[in-house]
């Protein structure tokens, strides 16, 4: 039986730690598992936290004819991360045979607290001890196999406004930093429509798809904010996820796209694209489809569903492969500029352009990086009271992204590039020849 504890401990640690905890009210139906330990949500709460837990449809079976179910072996508990180490190595010592005798968990309800022929109940714990918990149910009857439907709701209680809080502590201040960021963007669009009626002769296609890409970052913020909103104040998002959704969406498959237009230098470098960078399109946007239908079945079916690990290893591959394939038209760039600063003699333009597509390139792989890499950290180092920093470090940076974008393409309203002296353009083709030392 130490075994199989051993064995779920990394189901649940490992998806613990890279689950987003958003917690609200939840439904789940569970059929015929027999796993030992069935984790439900985890949940950050304050000195005043509360779980209200109703099962219905309560059915067991045991395939191999083995013992009578013992109703106190069976049973819900809520446990920290730090905890359930500690549970394991009791199971492995011996000195406990199932979890819900543990004084380390704080047990629920054990079902030998049910009446004999009941399927259901409806109980409620309340929470003092403030920290982050995760519901989990606990089969100790091998090869015991049962079937219910639960229906969790975890929630603080502030006793200054006397109102509930749905949201996990920590997550509470969510709704306000995503309106923040979208008035941010909401400006930021208003300026740039400004900056292309001012500069409206030098303004590209790609400009108005930079305006395009904004204005849906800025919808798909305030659809979060909205629905975060909801779900703090009653548990529920009231449809505003499906439209967070949909500009989530939009506004991935956009940014995505912008990126690879950009590396190819569509629009203000070349009125078409090659067949290699359609290539990278046709790659990039199916792929953005799949990476949002695994993120809404991790959102919709909780973060410790049992196919959930599945998913989530389909997204982070799926993200992993466009973050890639965006790069190459970024290189093929660099490589035709310096292949033509050779031929053409326009060494100081192009030196110009390899150095901005020098920038550009070396700017996405460092959001890639902090994006993917660096919030995941800050996401697994920080205290479930301040995971609201790695959503303020992830949108900053993707603001930082924006700006850096739209400063170094904006339209221009006269080129610099006509007014090169023949001493700058010599030195431009000195800087050219170490080109050759640079290697990507």
């Amino acid at each position: 039986m130490a075994a199989l504890y051993k064995s779920s401990l990394f189901s649940i640690v490992f998806t613990v730690l890279i689950a987003t905890v958003l917690a609200e009210i939840r439904s789940t139906q569970i059929r015929s598992d027999s796993r030992p330990t069935i984790p439900f949500d985890e949940f950050g709460f304050t000195h005043f936290g509360r779980l209200n837990l109703t099962i219905t449809d309560i059915s067991f079976s045991n395939p191999k004819s083995g013992p009578e179910p013992v109703p106190s072996e069976l049973g819900f508990f809520l446990v920290t991360n730090e905890a359930w180490q500690h549970v394991l190595e009791q199971l492995q010592d011996g000195e406990i045979q199932c979890t819900l005798h543990s004084n380390l968990v704080k047990r629920v309800f054990t079902f030998d607290k049910l009446q004999p022929s009941a399927r259901q109940f409806t109980t409620s714990f309340s929470v003092s001890d403030a920290n982050q918990f995760t519901l989990v149910f606990a089969n100790c009857m091998p090869n015991l196999v049962i079937s219910m439907n639960v229906h969790s709701v975890m929630y603080n209680f502030n006793p200054k406004s006397g109102q509930l809080d749905f949201l996990s502590a920590g997550k509470t201040a969510l709704p306000m930093i995503y309106f923040l960021f979208f008035i941010v963007y909401v400006l930021m669009g208003a300026f740039w429509v400004l900056t292309l009626y001012k500069k409206r002769l030098s303004v590209y296609g790609i400009h108005f798809f930079m305006l395009a890409v904004v204005i849906l970052k800025a919808l798909n913020l305030v659809c979060e904010a909205e629905d975060k909103s909801y779900i703090k104040k009653t548990g529920t998002a009231h449809g505003w996820d499906v439209l967070f959704y949909i500009f989530s969406f939009l506004k991935g498959i956009t940014l995505f796209t912008l990126i690879v237009l950009i590396g190819t230098g569509w629009s203000f470098l070349k009125p078409y694209l090659q067949d290699k960078e359609k290539k990278v399109l046709m790659i990039v946007i199916p792929l953005q489809v799949v990476a949002n239908l695994a993120q809404v079945v991790i959102d919709e079916t909780g973060p410790f569903s049992e196919n959930s690990y599945t998913w989530k290893q389909v997204f982070l591959l799926v993200d992993i492969v466009c973050c890639c394939a965006v790069l190459f038209p970024i290189v093929w760039s660099i490589k035709n500029l310096r292949e033509a600063a050779k031929t053409d003699g326009k060494a100081a333009v192009n030196l110009m352009k390899l150095t901005l597509f020098r920038q550009y390139y070396v700017i996405v792989i460092c959001y890639i990086y902090f994006t993917r890499v660096v919030v995941y950290a800050l996401e697994t180092i920080t205290s479930y009271r301040y995971q609201w920093t790695s959503v303020v470090a992830a949108e900053a940076a993707t603001l930082a992204f924006y700006v850096f974008t739209g400063y170094n393409f904006r339209p221009k309203a006269h080129n610099p590039y006509f007014a090169i002296d023949d001493e700058e353009e010599e030195a431009a083709s000195e800087a050219l020849k170490l080109e050759d030392e640079f290697e990507l």
